[in-house]
This record gives C-alpha cells, structure tokens and sequence, in this order.
C-alpha cells in the first residue's frame, strides 16, 4: 500500500527474485516514460522501493503521482 508523507507516496513491493523484481521495473519504466513522470527508485535483490513526487509542483505530491501509483497498482494486479 501506498503511504504519503514528507510530501511524497512510498511504497515497498518484494518479488521473489531479482529476475522479477527487475522485470517489474522494466514495466514501470515504460509506463512512466509514457505517462512523462518518472519515479525515485530503488532495488537491492528482491527488493524495489519507488517513491513519487511532482518536482515541477515544488516537490509534493499532484494528481500525476496518485495516477502513476494507481498504474504501478495495476501492474501488480495483473502479474
């Protein structure tokens, strides 16, 4: 689940490998390339943390995040 604080939307997936973990982000890449919103990421192993914010808005959290992270959701539903 997404949480919001210091003016972004946080949120840990665990995959069961690096293969995997590394093919979702792959998937998130394209989809914020092709919404223009590009997230903070990271991933150690099985372990992928993103965190959205608009910098063009000061660096809070816009509709654009809640829409990206509503994308991200889906992606996960349909693996």
């Amino acid at each position: 689940m997404w949480q919001e604080e210091d003016n972004q939307l946080t949120r840990n997936f665990t995959f069961s490998d690096f293969q995997e973990a590394f093919a979702f982000m792959t998937r998130v890449a394209l989809l914020a390339e092709k919404m223009d919103h590009h997230p903070w990421w990271s991933n150690v192993y099985n372990q992928v943390t993103i965190k959205l914010q608009t910098h063009d808005a000061g660096n809070i959290v816009t509709e654009k995040d809640r829409k990206l992270a509503a994308s991200i959701d889906e992606l996960v539903k349909s693996e």
